[in-house]
């Protein structure tokens, strides 16, 4: 069995999930031009510099945001290649071998001849799949090959980890932390109003991820007691149709008192937001429904669920859920260590 396949596939799993590149912002050779330049005239009427800021800025954002995010994974994927070939060759040397001696020994000479039901359960998996396959006997020895590559590149990286721990490897790199960016902390908000961080949420009840984050949210507010204040702002998806109605009718409940439990019955609502469930889900909360009524049919909330939308838009938001800790993005239905990584970054910083 080839032993370079091995490095090469652990270097590439450490290299996966890369953001396709991008070009610095500020790059050379862009004109900088004063706000009220024409940048150009459709008969009497003239758009300038500033307009076409404007429209690009949410945009230009992302791309900064996604351009510093990049030269971060660039840093850290060469840094742990790095890490890598000095740990493998470091072994190899206390052992009187090569790098590839070393590997054959250690994870190729180890690794089990697949049986026979598991090579049929990969062939008849791919058959099932609509792959059009000869038969099993004739591309056997290839599955072999295949299933022994894959249980290869596992034994390597768990060896690979083992030296580390071995050797005492420390990676002192910081983690990423995105920049800041200002938000406005308005709207309904949980926690303490000087709370050391403050977590602006946009989000949007129609949302599939956004109804996944809620109990991350909970349990990361519920993991730091009385240094959170929780901010929720609306940002309904053009593809939502009943979101800007269900984000009203949390409004409409705030007239009452019960954002909050409008706000968790609309996440539990399964995709039910129509204004009959809606007004519904008013009934079963207790509120005034003939207030509730006038406040939802008026639509006199639209505008206020608009304002929040405009205000994710000017900070870059383009999906949801997104959450601004203290300024900085963390964006989608990420895991409760990725918050708190920022959480630990900013509180540390107020020490």
């Amino acid at each position: 069995m080839s032993i370079r396949p091995l490095v090469l596939g652990l270097a590439l799993a450490l290299a996966a999930c890369q953001s396709p590149r991008s070009t610095p912002p500020g790059s050379q050779g862009q004109q900088q031009l004063a706000p009220q330049a024409p940048v150009a005239k459709i008969g009497g009427q003239t758009i300038t510099a500033a307009q076409l800021d404007d429209v690009v800025k949410k945009d230009l954002k992302q791309l900064e945001q996604q351009y510093q995010e990049q030269i971060y994974e660039l840093k850290r994927r060469a840094l742990e290649q790095m890490v890598q070939k000095q740990v493998f060759e470091a072994k190899a040397k206390a052992a009187g071998v090569s790098v590839d001696a070393l590997i054959d020994r250690e994870v190729v000479q180890k690794l089990p001849e697949p049986d026979d039901a598991e090579v049929k359960a990969l062939y008849d998996g791919a058959v099932a799949q609509g792959q059009k396959l000869p038969p099993l006997e004739q591309v056997k020895p290839s599955i072999v090959r295949f299933i022994k590559g894959q249980k290869g590149q596992e034994v390597l990286a768990k060896y690979y980890e083992g030296l580390k721990k071995e050797m005492g490897v420390e990676v002192l790199l910081p983690a990423y932390v995105p920049p800041k960016v200002e938000v406005a902390a308005t709207g309904p908000s949980k926690g303490p109003a000087d709370a050391p961080v403050t977590i602006v949420e946009f989000s949007d009840f129609q949302c599939p991820y956004c109804v996944r984050a809620e109990p991350t949210v909970k349990e990361v507010v519920a993991a730091y007691p009385g240094k959170i204040r929780l901010v929720y702002r609306d940002y309904p998806l053009p593809s939502h149709t009943l979101a800007p109605k269900a984000a009203e009718a949390a409004h409409c409940a705030e007239d009452q008192g019960k954002y909050w439990e409008m706000h968790d019955r609309l996440f539990a609502a399964a995709g039910k937001l129509e204004v009959d469930d809606l007004k519904g889900y008013a009934k079963e909360l207790g509120l005034d429904t003939a207030k509730f009524t006038a406040c939802l049919d008026s639509g006199q909330k639209a505008a206020l669920v608009a304002s929040n939308k405009k205000a994710g838009d000017d900070a870059g938001v383009n999906g949801t859920p997104a959450f601004f800790i203290n300024g900085r993005l963390v964006s989608g239905a990420q895991p409760a260590e990725a918050f708190k990584q920022v959480i630990d970054a900013e509180l540390g910083a107020k020490k």
